[in-house]
């Protein structure tokens, strides 16, 4: 198949990597200095397109390439107030979109894992939680998507938290996010119920940005000639 990487940095050259390893053909490349060779004719030379770049051009990108008629993988992170407008436009021009927090296909498996263990500890209150997520010093969002989309997990099953913080808090109703960014790491994401008994504890850690990069390209051959709106649960056909 025919795939247009919009974002050509570290994760746009691993995706290519695992593109052209599975038999794909790159027809655009999209950095800041050539993103004016978005056309709609270009774009269309695509089966699917994967967009990885920045918080505020992810949605305009996007929806240049839903207009386009072209199906979307996104994996650009920190404009989750906007994705509703993505699938909207999905959805009016008869294409598909697909977003996702993390393409790693060990930490979607890990996704569930936190819902299960999330929904085990609903009633036992001598808990306490907090995640805690690592990143390279070049992450520009903190705390990062997937720290957000395991905070969201938790809150969804575990009734006596309601929000959660950045860093801190001496609120009962919410748990924090600590943030880290250090060089050279990919990614690690932990989950901790604390007691004075004991402490349970999940952790994903990465070892490098491979696990991401094939996660996005086995959801653009998932996605392409599709219609609708997706997620990386279809693509691993874990619902």
């Amino acid at each position: 198949m025919k795939i247009a990487l919009i974002g050509y940095g570290k994760m746009g050259k691993a995706i290519e990597e695992i593109a052209t390893q599975r038999g794909h053909e790159i027809t655009m490349r999209i950095g800041t200095a050539n993103r004016d060779e978005m056309t709609k004719e270009k774009l269309q030379m695509a089966d699917a397109i994967i967009e990885f770049t920045r918080p505020e051009a992810a949605k305009e990108n996007v929806l240049l390439c839903l207009q386009a008629g072209v199906p979307v993988v996104c994996g650009t992170t920190g404009w989750n107030d906007e994705l509703a407008i993505a699938k909207l436009s999905a959805t009016e021009n008869e294409t598909a979109f697909l977003w996702a927090s993390n393409f790693s296909v060990g930490v979607n498996l890990f996704f569930e894992v936190n819902k299960l263990l999330a929904s085990l500890m609903n009633n036992q209150d001598e808990y306490e939680i907090s995640i805690e997520e690592t990143h390279h010093t070049q992450k520009k969002d903190a705390p990062s998507g997937t720290a957000i989309t395991l905070a969201e997990q938790i809150l969804e099953n575990i009734q006596r938290k309601k929000h959660w913080a950045r860093e801190s808090t001496n609120n009962p109703d919410e748990f924090p996010i600590i943030a880290h960014r250090i060089d050279n790491i990919p990614g690690t994401h932990k989950i901790t119920y604390h007691s004075a008994i004991d402490d349970i504890e999940i952790t994903h850690t990465a070892h490098n940005r491979q696990g991401f990069a094939l996660g996005a390209v086995l959801a653009a051959e998932f996605i392409a000639g599709k219609r609708g709106i997706f997620t990386m649960m279809d693509v691993l056909g874990i619902r």
